[in-house]
């Protein structure tokens, strides 16, 4: 496992709360967390959180981190979340090394727990539906009342529970129940479902060898104590869940970990939901899970996030005991620190427009020497050629310049980057008055950008030979969502009001030769537009990059205002 915490790394309440029970030898001074994702769906940028939690605080503490699949609903669950979502921790870059369970591993230990409980009179068979067992459970101002079969025998619970597990009953014809108080204050306490029937679907993993299954909060303590780990770091929705935790734990007077909860992440312009994300996928909205505009770490990485900016995004945040909504720009930002530092730079002109040097040699081409990356010098220089036929972006010119437009226009002397000094003398126009072709003029002695005699150009402009570039298409992505809080919409509508219709734009654009050979995954600045990564859909003779993020940093303006 890799250390991604700092020696000086600030503490939090959750760090400080382990300090204090490795002090007075609670757990015998261990730290043991866990990762316990349910397999029906990819993890997103929230889970994120919890991994880098749970993951770092083991390895501060000399502890170790099980990753754990709580695989108790085989309605949901599938083996290609198991492999996603096993793929994505490696990805961030931790290792659960030989400690892979899955609840599933359990099945037998806990229909056993769930027996002793019959026996000690603390569980019961019940026969009401779904819809009459949330009747009965009350509200919170109103008591709940008790199941008519609540008082069943001990010796009629076991023979019901066991022809339940036989397969005898009919799908959501019974359940099994805790017996604890129908008028506790906590509706988590008024007889919950410890096992319902499924027999429908087969399980992922023990196909139809069991015909119930056990429910999260009946599970959840149970996989706890057998794995001896010491601190159940949950999100904050599970506070109202930890007496029961408690509860089933203290009745079957087994291994008792801590639970200690925490705010889960929120993010602007972000739904942090698997069955929201699910539904768009499944409505075609997105092509799949992986989809760079999805906030699943899959789409992230296909996105070309790094995923040493997500850690250190997750380690900026920390860990709070109250919910909050952080800025996305803030993630973009370690995006965009992280890549300004690791990625090569190169020329790309995403919306073509040719430009013709009419004082350069017919059939010259030039080497000109192009720096790789100017926050890291190890990575060198680069040739990239130059010729009489340019293109550059069509937004660079302008025929009739507006204010404090300083590009090029006619009549002005603009710099290309690491080339000459051009001056526009006129343009070329189809039938339709479209500008097809600008006409310049260079100055020789201005090669390598700078003029002998002093005098300036207020911009320089990125350009590829026409000669010599090759086709790329680039896939503009922006955010899916219009809406900062994607789930406010008007009654009667749902989330899918808030998509942003224009969050893909597919461009095919000229680039420099030097990208004919890169693979997928590889990382770019595609100079003054963006950074960029290689696609997997790209095909020999025509590579595909995603934008990851624009260079504009929009969290350092607001920032401005937070500080």
């Amino acid at each position: 496992m890799e250390n991604h915490n700092n020696s000086e790394k600030p503490s939090d309440f959750i760090r400080e709360f382990i300090k204090q029970d490795i002090e007075s030898g609670r757990f015998g001074g261990r730290v043991h967390t866990r990762f316990p994702p349910e397999p029906n769906g990819y993890l997103h940028i929230g889970h994120a959180k919890a991994i880098c939690l749970n993951f770092d605080i083991a390895k501060q503490f000399n502890g170790k981190c099980n990753l754990r699949f709580d695989d108790t609903n085989p309605t949901k669950e599938e083996y290609e979340y198991v492999e996603a979502i096993k793929q994505d921790i490696k990805w961030l870059g931790y290792d659960w090394e030989d400690r892979l369970f899955f609840a599933s591993d359990y099945f037998e230990q806990m229909y056993e727990y769930a027996v002793q409980l019959i026996k000690k009179g603390k569980a019961y068979v019940c026969d009401l539906t779904p819809k009459e067992i949330k009747q009965y459970r009350g509200t919170l101002t109103e008591p709940g009342k008790e199941s008519p079969y609540r008082n069943r025998t001990i010796e009629e619970n076991l023979l019901l529970f066991e022809k339940m597990k036989q397969g005898e009953f009919p799908e959501g014809s019974k359940t099994l129940r805790a017996k604890i108080d129908m008028t506790s204050s906590n509706l988590n306490m008024r007889d919950p479902v410890m096992y319902r029937i499924i027999k429908k679907v087969r399980h992922h993993r023990t196909g139809g060898k069991w015909f119930i299954y056990p429910t999260y909060d009946w599970a959840h303590g149970l996989e706890d104590s057998i794995e001896k780990i010491t601190h159940s770091l949950c999100s904050l929705e599970y506070e109202n869940h930890r007496p029961l935790y408690d509860w089933f734990l203290d009745q079957l007077d087994i291994y008792h970990p801590r639970q200690i909860e925490f705010a889960r992440l929120n993010m602007t312009y972000t739904i942090m939901s698997k069955r929201y994300l699910g539904e768009i996928v499944k409505k075609g909205i997105v092509n799949g899970w992986d989809d760079p505009r999805m906030p699943t770490l899959a789409g992230m990485r296909r996105a070309g996030y790094p995923p040493e900016a997500i850690r250190k995004f997750c380690d900026r945040i920390g860990v709070a005991k109250t919910d909050s909504i952080i800025d996305i720009e803030l993630l973009e930002h370690f995006v965009r620190e992280n890549l300004n530092k690791t990625s090569q730079r190169r020329m790309v002109v995403l919306k073509p427009l040719k430009l013709v040097i009419e004082n350069y040699p017919e059939k010259e081409t030039e080497q000109l020497t192009a720096i790789n990356n100017p926050e890291n010098p190890d990575d060198g220089t680069r040739k990239i050629p130059f010729s009489k036929v340019l293109y550059i972006d069509e937004d660079d010119f302008m025929e009739s310049p507006k204010e404090k437009f300083y590009r090029l226009a006619p009549g002005r002397e603009v710099r290309l980057r690491y080339a000459y000094f051009v001056k526009c003398t006129g343009v070329v126009k189809d039938d339709s008055g479209r500008i097809i072709e600008v006409r310049c003029t260079y100055d020789p002695a201005t090669r390598g950008g700078d003029a002998p005699d002093g005098r300036k150009s207020k911009v320089t402009l990125h350009w590829v030979s026409a000669y010599h570039c090759i086709d790329i298409e680039s896939r503009l992505y922006g955010r899916l969502f219009l809406n900062k809080n994607p789930m406010d919409f008007p009654e009667g509508s749902d989330f899918t009001i808030n998509l942003n219709p224009e969050s893909i734009s597919i461009k095919r654009c000229k680039a420099e030769p030097s990208l004919k050979d890169v693979k997928p995954g590889d990382r770019f600045q595609f100079e003054r537009s963006g950074y960029f990564v290689c696609d997997p859909d790209s095909k020999e003779g025509l590579p595909v990059f995603n934008l990851i993020v624009s260079l504009k940093d929009e969290w350092e303006k607001i920032k401005k205002f937070l500080t």
